[in-house]
């Protein structure tokens, strides 16, 4: 038995290259999507159940707290879709290189960034 191996791995301790990071990122926010489509799925058949339904979730997407929901579900999705997008180049064989790499977890870091700051706006205005 090798007892040189570590027994609990500190994950503070690791620093992750940015190519990593957008990918664990990625998977979260597939989570996040995932448990707010219940959410989502629940408002929409409560609003067709009738005036009174509608009503109902009209006056709850008004409030601020569902309004930070929805744009956290509406970022989880517009980051999903550029790292995933990111993903399907890689699965091409485009940015699969160190340095190609770290230029497209950059990139896809500040189009989703720039995407969920209009989301916000757009959603902040409504």
């Amino acid at each position: 038995m090798n007892s040189k191996r570590p027994v609990n791995l500190d994950l503070g301790k690791f620093h992750f290259p940015l190519p990593a990071i957008v990918s664990i990122l990625h998977r979260i926010s597939g989570i996040i999507i995932f448990v707010g489509v219940a959410f989502m799925l629940y408002g929409l058949d409560l609003s067709l159940s009738g005036e009174e339904g509608y009503g109902h979730v009209s006056e709850l997407l008004s409030g601020f707290f569902a309004k930070l929901i929805i744009w956290g579900i509406l970022s989880a999705l517009l980051y999903h879709l550029v790292a995933g997008t990111k993903h399907l180049l890689m699965d091409m064989g485009i940015g699969e290189e160190l340095a190609s790499g770290l230029l497209a977890a950059k990139a896809a870091l500040a189009i989703a960034i720039i995407l969920i700051l209009l989301a916000g706006v757009w959603i902040w205005a409504m």
